[in-house]
């Protein structure tokens, strides 16, 4: 086939191809609106940057001034909503076991009469961490809360003698404990989880999209008009059909770069060209990727949920949720069959520190891999395509 003929069999195709996209609009809603909502989803999903109003519950077997204090307090937590005051410990363990709450405190008998009388008193608390990062935002935010109310009783104490509150803080707390965060200096959610997990969400429509439109040409029978576009060359054929997808999919990329990054002012320690070109990057990769699994078996129900289970563990494998090191050395080496794990490993070393292609230049390459056994496989693809037995698994 010379050049010319090549040419005009990938116009062909890709002619073709954006006479089905305008056709049809659930190609519209996959390649506009659904990115559109992803990009206004985990823009908006974090709020003011932590957790507010998890339900907690609280059991005041005191029924004393004392006790009322505390719940008032507690109430006043953005972190905490305090749903419901139980009569017994026992029904709050099962509003935790329904999780209509996620932790709930007891106030104990005769809390009041024992703070008082400088006897051992104490609150317990109970917190559902089956969702560990829930956990840990009520826990902290508990944590805090009772260590004032355990200041409390001393710096009343105390004051009753004419000591100043100062001194009484500088001596039960005689190190005071400084934090700064790196890269994130108020800790908000948003600043390192609004990026990656707009692109684990990303990377499940691209999967999904990308053996759609592959897999209906086999679904409806329509492959025969669609190699013939390609003059029988199964490379130009999926090369010209996927153009206009990754395409679309690099603008809804830089655009949801531009959104997080300029327009919610989430920081970065570098420029846009960096951030954009890695983008380039995962979108044709995590095309090759749908490729690559769609051709092993194509047959579009079975590959569809395929690909989204597997999209659906990008926030797992992609070192989102729980640091890579720090997994079974088998799910590390698994994770590296993802892009979101490489795209979340360049992203993260530009954002946070911009060290330098050095520390990134391994993900870069192996993203660009990703096409190799894609482009290898294309000829089974053909194969199985043409022995037409795929044509009719529901």
């Amino acid at each position: 086939m010379n050049k010319s003929i090549k040419h005009t069999a990938f116009y062909a195709t890709l002619k073709r191809e954006l006479t089905r996209m305008v056709s049809r609009r659930l190609y519209f809603g996959v390649c506009i609106v659904l990115p559109l909502f992803c990009i206004v989803f985990m823009s908006t999903i974090f709020g003011t940057g932590g957790m507010e109003n998890i339900p907690i519950g609280i059991v005041d077997l005191d029924q004393t001034a004392t006790s009322r204090e505390i719940t008032r307090t507690l109430g006043t937590v953005s972190t905490c909503d305090v749903q419901e005051l139980f009569s017994d410990a026992k029904a709050a363990r099962e509003a935790v076991l329904k999780r209509e709450i996620y932790a709930y405190v007891v106030i104990p008998n005769n809390f009041e009469s024992d703070l008082i009388g400088g006897r051992n008193a104490s609150i317990p608390y109970y917190i559902h961490y089956a969702l560990l990062s829930v956990g840990i935002e009520v826990e902290a935010a508990l944590e805090t809360v009772f260590a004032e109310i355990a200041l409390a009783p001393v710096v009343a104490y105390g004051s009753v003698f004419g000591t100043e509150t100062s001194e009484i803080e500088s001596f039960l707390l005689p190190v005071n404990f400084e934090a700064h965060p790196l890269f994130n200096a108020s800790l908000d959610y948003s600043t390192y989880l609004t990026n990656p997990f707009f692109f684990v969400l990303f990377q499940v429509l691209i999967l999904l999209t990308t053996s759609y439109v592959i897999g209906s040409e086999i679904k409806f029978k329509t492959w025969q008009s669609w190699l013939d576009a390609a003059n029988g060359n199964i490379f130009i054929a999926v090369a010209a059909k996927l153009l206009p997808y990754t395409i679309i999919y690099i603008i809804m990329g830089i655009f949801g770069n531009f959104v997080i990054f300029d327009l919610l002012h989430i920081p970065m320690n570098t420029g846009f060209l960096s951030i954009n070109t890695a983008t380039i990057l995962f979108v044709i990769a995590s095309q090759a990727l749908a490729v690559f699994v769609f051709s092993l078996f194509p047959a579009l129900s079975i590959m569809i949920s395929i690909l989204s289970m597997m999209g659906s563990l990008g926030a797992t494998l992609g070192g989102v949720t729980f640091p890579m090191p720090y997994m079974h050395p088998s799910i590390d080496y698994l994770s590296h069959l993802f892009p979101i794990r490489h795209f979340v490993n360049v992203i993260q070393n530009i954002l946070y520190g911009d060290y330098g292609f050095p520390y990134v230049w391994e993900d870069t390459v192996i993203l660009i891999v990703f096409l190799i056994p894609a482009l290898l496989i294309l000829p089974h693809l053909k194969r199985a395509i043409l022995s037409r037995k795929y044509e009719d698994i529901e």
